[in-house]
């Protein structure tokens, strides 16, 4: 089967490389394309020669920054893969990814093990309900742990797993090969052939005893998923491979049992068992529940190609010859190149020009798009990432994909004026490409504003500005977009009543404004009669709240977690109209302000530093001076792992003092968790600070 046409749905697997940065993701993806015959010569991120991180600047970071996509061809198998990014900054990425895929393998390190951002991958697969594998890596390590790795696994993560391996060390603990459990086999991968080439040999007399005994642990754990098998465990017969395989598949499908399998990607051990696995255990698209859409009366859609066509747009990215190109899951239908379809979200029509099966930054064209395929589209119109592309005649919204807010913004200005539209162009495209990076004017500065993740996150935007479009901006001081809330419920009532060329407009709400918890952003609800305020006019109050609620009164930063309810008002059959009410509900909204308390509420983050021992003093000391609250110190081999919650505002620059106060042997990995009340002192000061 080539890999360019579509496999038999039954034969597809769509699955993301998910991992923590550093982890081995993207030397394990090169590994595979390599095995599989996609690629010709492996890519190493040390020698910045990688297929799957084919930006410049990904090769120069060693980090993958974009969701790279790419198809190999496995025994008969057609795997479609998504390596996705490991640094917090980027997890729009990972989220974006998670939404179109059927099944996922997780890589941990073996010497680090469950890192905080391991966690935080996990717990983004688990909210999608994604099966998974996971793959413990750098066993070549003398200090690498698999069986620790796997404990931690089931503890710290809180799941059944299945580990189908054990590691074969000799007397200097270096890693001589990895026994498959179920087979009994030791397999030994020859290095001159780049790992391609392996043997298969009997379990070793010194592992004989460790290997029964995990062996009957496995197959315990399996059986308790399946019937059948439980039978033949509990008569004590030799149990089939091929039942073995079918129960720990539904283990994993159905009740998210983690098969475990381990090895060293940069040694090139253990890759091709992962491969197997990923064809015996992860799912086809056929083994997923339907999708439905957001209307009840939209019904749902296989993975059949029979039925009308739906499919998603996830990614949305400038190529450079073919304008836009937009990568897109099909969940249902076909439709070939030339065809016509639907963007059911914008309601316009489009005309697919073009599809390709693509292999990271390289293209093949398809005669078609069907069902359960992951591929890229060149269509006439514009289309956003989330969008839903189907049939005129059957006509379905999928739902939208959901991504956190910016946390982070910077001012940015053209060298010249004459430059500004090419600026705002350049900036407005590479917005459409990434959610998370939010391009505004502000017209009280009268500057152009970025946001988005993170420090590196924008950093790495204004480089591509640079390299992709030629255009060189002066980018200003990071600075933290902080939010303000309302402190306790308040009433407020407001009338409109001002003719608008020569016709009289009349509208007056009551409006209940309140705090909600942490993290459950803006809500609006309506309790009136229709008497009161006509059903006609309260979208009209919902959106003069909502726009009103975007910059608030004590910084100009957007209100969250407020709760607004319309309790009252009253209306002029003749004169009211939908921009009375607007106006009428933006200036209760400015009355609350008027009258109420607020709060300023600051981003905060949360993850490990790691440090080796001797330097443990001087970070504390330094995550103290930046308002750090140590949650936990944990002590693996000779590092130490310091679990903080540290604000945002203060971790500015933290990379280059981190890399000094530790010789360049320190890491960490933040995440934003959400956010909390900033200090009253600090307060005055971020208020002064903005001119207000």
């Amino acid at each position: 089967m080539s890999s360019e046409h579509s496999a038999p749905i039954a034969r597809l697997r769509n699955i993301g490389i998910m991992a923590h940065i550093d982890a081995g993701k993207t030397t394990a993806t090169e590994r595979i394309l390599y095995y599989t015959g996609r690629t010709h010569r492996m890519g190493e991120v040390h020698d910045g020669d990688t297929e799957m991180d084919w930006m410049p600047q990904e090769r120069e970071r060693g980090i993958t920054i974009t969701s790279a996509a790419t198809t190999c061809p496995w025994r008969d198998h057609q795997i479609n893969i998504i390596d996705t990014p490991g640094h917090v900054d980027f997890t729009a990425e990972v989220e974006r990814s998670l939404r179109v895929l059927d099944g996922a393998i997780v890589i941990f390190s073996g010497v680090e093990m469950v890192e905080s951002q391991s966690e935080a991958v996990w717990r983004q697969a688990d909210r999608y309900s994604v099966p998974r594998l996971a793959f413990v890596n750098k066993l070549d390590r003398a200090e690498a742990s698999f069986t620790g790795t796997v404990e931690m696994i089931e503890e710290r993560l809180g799941v059944a797993v299945a580990p189908l391996q054990l590691p074969y060390r000799d007397d200097e603990r270096r890693l001589v090969g990895i026994v498959e459990l179920l087979t009994r086999k030791l397999v030994v991968w020859d290095p001159e052939s780049k790992g391609e080439r392996f043997e298969e040999l009997p379990v070793p007399d010194p592992l004989q005893d460790d290997v029964e005994e995990a062996r009957e642990t496995l197959i315990a754990r399996v059986a308790e998923f399946d019937d059948r098998l439980m039978e033949t465990y509990l008569a004590g017969h030799e149990v089939e491979p091929a039942v073995f395989h079918e129960a720990l598949r539904r283990g994993c499908i159905d009740h998210g049992l983690i098969p475990v399998l381990g090895g060293s990607a940069f040694h090139n051990q253990g890759i091709q068992p992962l491969l197997e696995a990923v064809i015996r255990y992860l799912p086809s698209p056929l083994d997923v529940p339907p999708i439905h859409g957001v209307a009840e009366d939209q019904g749902e859609r296989r993975a059949d190609p029979a039925q009308p066509f739906a499919g998603l747009a996830f990614k949305v990215v400038t190529d450079r010859y073919a304008g836009r190109l937009v990568f897109v899951r099909a969940y249902s239908g076909r439709v070939k190149a030339g065809g016509h379809l639907l963007n059911s979200t914008s309601g316009k029509g489009l005309r697919l020009m073009k599809v390709f099966r693509m292999h990271a930054n390289d293209r093949t064209p398809l005669p078609e798009i069907s069902a359960g395929d992951i591929v890229a589209i060149v269509g006439s119109q514009s289309i956003a990432t989330g969008d839903t592309l189907c049939e005129k005649t059957a006509p379905i919204v999928l739902e939208r994909i959901s991504f956190p807010e910016p946390v982070v913004f910077v001012a940015v200005e053209p060298r010249t004026e004459a430059e500004l539209g090419d600026l705002t162009d350049a900036l407005d495209k590479l917005a459409l490409e990434d959610p998370t990076f939010v391009v505004r004017f502000d017209e009280d500065v009268n500057q152009l504003i970025v946001s988005g993740m993170g420090e590196l996150h924008l950093e790495v935007l204004m480089r591509r500005l640079r390299e992709e479009y030629g255009i060189t901006a002066s980018v200003g001081r990071p600075h933290v977009a902080y939010h303000e809330t309302i402190q306790e419920a308040i009433r407020v009532e407001e009338t409109f009543d001002t003719p608008i060329g020569g016709r009289g407009q009349f509208a007056r709400v009551a409006l209940q404004i309140e705090p909600l918890g942490r993290g459950e952003g803006i809500r609006f609800a309506t309790d009136v009669s229709d008497e009161e305020v006509p059903k006609a006019f309260r979208s009209a109050v919902e959106e003069g709240v909502c726009e009103t609620l975007t910059s608030g009164p004590l910084a100009g930063y957007p209100l969250a977690d407020i709760g607004t309810t319309l309790i009252g008002g009253s209306f002029h059959p003749v004169d009211s109209s939908e921009l009375a009410f607007k106006a009428a509900a933006a200036s209760a909204v400015h009355r609350a302000y008027e009258k109420g308390s607020f709060e300023l509420l600051e981003p905060m983050m949360e993850g490990d530093v790691i440090t080796p021992a001797e330097y443990l003093g001087e970070v504390l000391e330094d995550l103290a001076r930046r308002r750090g609250e140590i949650r936990e110190l944990q002590t693996r081999e000779t590092a130490q792992i310091v679990v903080v919650t540290v604000p945002l505002a203060e971790t500015f620059g933290y990379a280059t003092q981190l890399r000094s106060s530790t010789q360049g042997r320190g890491t960490y990995s933040l995440l934003v968790k959400g956010y909390e009340v900033v200090p009253s002192g600090l307060k005055e000061e971020i208020i002064r600070r903005r001119g207000y």
